[in-house]
């Protein structure tokens, strides 16, 4: 079974036929004219999911398809490029990576060969650099090295430091560098005609965010509060399905607000990190892998406001 595709509240199943072992759907979602979600599942990264455990975004334009996230391998990558095929027969010129997360440029290569450019944050590049070996260690025990067969991971050859305007086959695009949050390079990519937010890592909604030692939870907050100003109509999260900006500040901002004032408190009564990891995240619990990563996150929060 290949991608589902949801335009306007109908749900058409598309069977694509592909080499190998069947793979976990992307869910297209058109978010507005020309502008697509693609839904990844909202369990971890293993291989029926290929390491596209995540949202990625389309805008087709007069000149082809504007992708950011190009998924967490050549296989993930291939998914993608299986999924826009059922809305659009161009092909994809440009990749923008919105952050540092192996789901945001580990299909760079695959596009890259089929002759798309690649931009990305001079930070997020850098934290490629930095991580490559960490990261394509953790997603080969998870997804399995089968899976990663023909991944080869290559970073953008075009960047930018805070913010970059261009405009590609008719349509406007601002990009803006509002890490370190999810990861120091974190970027969110802003249609100004459509009022559409793709946010990358920044938010994420139908699932709990998580915080690593990349992260940096309090800046986090403010990268956030970029995207309140823009007072967008549809925020198109790193994970999750596209929805208005409350549901994005309930399932995120709140959340993030809500964890470091909890963790506070432990600093405050001179608790350890122990301590921190049992802290009420109650009100969160209906977001998916909360069990899995809620401990997690809040020892990785005490880790950073023990030094703030």
């Amino acid at each position: 079974m290949g991608p589902i595709i949801r335009i306007f509240g109908v749900t058409i199943a598309a069977v694509l036929v592909a080499a190998g072992p069947a793979a976990a759907a992307l869910d297209v979602q058109k978010v507005a004219d020309g502008v697509y979600a693609l839904v990844g599942p909202l369990e971890q990264r293993n291989a029926e999911n290929l390491g596209n455990n995540a949202t990625f975004g389309a805008v087709v334009t007069n000149d082809g398809v504007v992708l950011i996230d190009s998924g967490g391998s050549a296989a993930g990558a291939q998914e993608i490029e299986e999924a826009l095929a059922t809305v659009t027969d161009q092909p994809v010129r440009l990749v923008i990576n919105s952050g540092g997360q192996d789901h945001r440029w580990f299909g760079n290569g695959w596009f890259r060969d089929q002759g798309a450019r690649i931009i990305a944050a001079e930070a997020a590049v850098a934290d490629h650099a930095s991580r490559l070996d960490d990261q394509f260690a953790t997603m080969r025990a998870m997804v399995g090295e089968a899976t990663l067969k023909g991944t080869t991971p290559v970073t953008a050859s075009e960047t930018f430091d805070d913010a970059l305007d261009l405009t590609h086959g008719g349509v406007r695009f601002e990009l803006w560098m509002v890490g370190p949050a999810h990861t120091p390079g974190d970027t969110i990519v802003w249609l100004p005609e459509s009022r559409v937010v793709f946010a990358g890592d920044v938010v994420y909604m139908d699932r709990m965010l998580g915080v690593g030692p990349q992260s940096d939870s309090r800046h986090w907050l403010e990268a956030f509060e970029r995207i309140i100003a823009l007072e967008p109509v549809i925020v198109v999260p790193g994970h999750g399905a596209p929805a208005p900006l409350s549901k994005a500040r309930a399932e995120t901002y709140d959340y993030l607000r809500h964890l470091r004032a909890e963790v506070g408190k432990v600093i405050e009564a001179n608790g350890d990190e122990v301590a921190a990891t049992k802290v009420d995240q109650s009100p969160f619990a209906h977001l998916a892998v909360f069990t899995e990563i809620s401990g997690r996150n809040a020892q990785q929060v005490f880790m950073q406001m023990e030094w703030e």
